[in-house]
C-alpha cells in the first residue's frame, strides 16, 4: 500500500468512523414501505436497472410544513433527509449522511459561505483523535469534502459532497451533513449565503 493510499485511507476512516449497521427509525415525507430507498438502488430507478455508484436517495419534490420559508434548508437527521424549501409547502428532498453516535447535534444555523471544490484542514479536535491525518488537503475529487461545501455559521459543520455515495443514508460523519456530489452541486446552485438551516434529530 502506498503512502498516498494510506493517507486517503486514514482520511476516510476519520470522516466515516464506524458505519452504523441499522438506519435510524423514522419515516421521511411521502415514503411508506421503502423508507430508505433500497428499491431504487436495486432496480426501481427510472430507465430500468440500478446505476452503479448512485445513492438510492433520489431527489424528489415533497410536501413540507408551511412554517418554513422558501430558501430555508431543513435537515432531519433521524430520517437522513435534507429539504430545500422551494415554495410555501413544497421542498426538494435529498438523502444525506449524518453524524455518527457521539457527533450528533441539532439547532439553527446560517449558511455563512459557499465553496466549490473546497480544500480541507482537519480541525484540532479531529487531529487529537487522529494525529496521522494530513494537516491540509487541496480541493479535488479525492478530497473528502467533495465537489461543493456550504459552511454553517462559525461552527465546524458543513453541508458537503462526498465521493462515497454508498454512505448516504448512514450515520457516518463527525457531525457534517454529506451528500452525493451530484446532489450537493444541485443544492449549491439553489441555496443563497445567509439561508437559514434547521437541523433536527
Amino acid at each position: 500500500m502506498t503512502l498516498k493510499s494510506l493517507t486517503l485511507a486514514a482520511v476516510a476512516a476519520a470522516l466515516l468512523g464506524t458505519v452504523s449497521a441499522h438506519a435510524a427509525p423514522g419515516q421521511p415525507v411521502n415514503r411508506s414501505n421503502d423508507p430508505f430507498g433500497f428499491a431504487a438502488l436495486f432496480g426501481g430507478m427510472s430507465g430500468g436497472g440500478a446505476v452503479v455508484g448512485v445513492s438510492p436517495f433520489g431527489r424528489q419534490t415533497v410536501s413540507i410544513d408551511t412554517k418554513y420559508k422558501p430558501g430555508n434548508i431543513v435537515i432531519s437527521t433521524s430520517e437522513r433527509r435534507l429539504y430545500y424549501v422551494q415554495s410555501p409547502g413544497r421542498a426538494i428532498e435529498y438523502g444525506v449522511g449524518v453524524g455518527r453516535d457521539g457527533f450528533q447535534w441539532s439547532g439553527v444555523k446560517t449558511v455563512s459561505a459557499k465553496k466549490e471544490w473546497p480544500s480541507w484542514t482537519p480541525p484540532s479536535q479531529m487531529l487529537k483523535r487522529r494525529p496521522d491525518l494530513p494537516r491540509y488537503m487541496p480541493g479535488g475529487i479525492e478530497n473528502p469534502l467533495g465537489a461543493r461545501a456550504m459552511y454553517l455559521g462559525s461552527s465546524l459543520y458543513r453541508i458537503h459532497g462526498s465521493n462515497e455515495p454508498e454512505t448516504i443514508g448512514q450515520a457516518v460523519s463527525s457531525g457534517c451533513i454529506r451528500m452525493t456530489n451530484d446532489d450537493v452541486v444541485d443544492l449549491y446552485n439553489r441555496v443563497k449565503v445567509g439561508a437559514t438551516v434547521y437541523v433536527m434529530r
